[in-house]
């Protein structure tokens, strides 16, 4: 469960049966995933026994749950319908059954659940138009509200101070890449995250592959690291990079940190309200191009973040999508060169009311840990 307070829930379903009338989607079926967190306050798991939160356009929610882990959710009882099934029940018959009654033919699931929970929905319900729930979920989610954006500062204060401490008493040469993640767990748990989502370590030539899988490569004088990881707090996520390097660098790095560093402002300058998307990325790929890194750059410059490391909005050409004020996103342009090494600089920003908000606030400068 999370300390948000249930009011919140019933907020956030009220608001997702005003989405699904204007978007024509007659029946949402959601199981465990973020949306399900999201609408519910509970991390569900995911096994051969389904759990469904079933919602209408009209009318209670129900909950279909196995009966040996309906106890889980008694919180949501008055809050929801629970609808508990038996061993030798069809939990596909009880969503058949509730689609009967709510009427129409349009339903949606969120992307998380099963294909082989959703085949047996489609086949139960041969005549219904099966959706997306990101049509009526991902707008909603996008926007973080005030106790997301209080969790969301939270992980990410927690995290910066793992970071500073790592800072403060680490030496990178001679440790291994694995021995760097290792310690940074260590810190994130001391620091109040126990569950460390990711944690890329690449050191040297590995920090050109931007997600490096952390490995047992010595780190070795002069290295440049890449240092990407992040952690869950109270079901939000934190997700910060920073490259510092293994003793003195050499001048042709220096130049390219500073690059990156430049079009990380650059990008953060370009977070407001009512800026597609795509500017933000074009703001930092503008001053990486104009170094004559442009081909270096191998990824979009952020994505949204919140109860997944990876969620809507993403900030990539093409995507014309304008930010609104709650968006929370990652700032993280990169330079790549093969054989060589990798920079990236990353902070989780939020969308403010006239501007941007850094979530993490630990130093961005070139750090050297030799």
């Amino acid at each position: 469960m999370t300390s948000i307070d249930t009011a919140i829930f019933e907020q956030r379903l009220t608001r997702v049966q005003e989405r699904m009338a204007a978007v024509g989607i007659d029946l949402l079926v959601i199981g465990p995933s973020a949306d399900f967190r999201y609408l519910t306050g509970h991390a569900a798991h995911t096994s051969e026994r389904l759990t469904a939160l079933l919602i209408p356009q009209h009318g209670e929610s129900r909950l279909v749950v196995p009966r040996l882990e309906a106890p889980l959710y008694a919180d949501l009882d008055g809050r929801l319908a629970i609808d508990a099934w038996d061993e030798t029940d069809d939990p596909i018959a009880r969503i058949a059954a509730t689609a009967s009654v709510v009427g129409g033919a349009t339903l949606a699931v969120n992307d998380d659940l099963w294909s082989g929970f959703l085949l047996r929905i489609q086949a139960a319900l041969p005549g219904h138009v099966t959706r997306s729930a990101s049509v009526v979920l991902a707008p909603l989610r996008a926007v973080k509200d005030a106790a997301e954006l209080t969790l969301l500062r939270e992980a990410s204060r927690r995290t910066d101070a793992a970071w500073e401490e790592f800072c403060f008493t680490t030496r990178l040469p001679g440790m291994t890449e694995r021995g760097v993640a290792d310690r940074l767990r260590a810190l994130m748990a001391a620091h109040g995250i126990p569950e460390v989502a990711f944690c890329i370590v690449g050191s040297g030539p590995n920090g050109a592959s931007p997600h490096h899988l952390t490995g047992n490569r010595v780190i070795e004088r002069g290295d440049p690291v890449v240092i990407d990881f992040g952690g869950v707090y109270e079901g939000y996520y934190s997700d910060i990079t920073r490259t510092p390097v293994a003793g003195e660098p050499e001048p042709a790095f220096v130049g390219a940190y500073e690059t990156v560093l430049r079009a990380q402002q650059a990008a953060f300058e370009a977070i407001r309200p009512g800026t597609p998307c795509q500017e933000v990325d074009r703001a930092a790929r503008r001053v990486i191009t104009a170094a004559g890194f442009g081909d270096a750059f191998l990824h979009r410059v952020g994505h949204g973040l919140g109860l997944t490391e990876h969620e809507s909005p993403y900030l990539v050409e093409g995507n014309t999508e304008p930010l609104r004020p709650g968006m929370v996103v990652s700032d993280e342009p990169g330079i790549y060169l093969a054989g060589c090494w990798g920079i990236r600089i990353e902070d989780s920003v939020a969308v403010t009311a006239d501007g941007a908000e850094r979530l993490n606030t630990v130093s961005r400068d070139l750090t050297v840990l030799g």
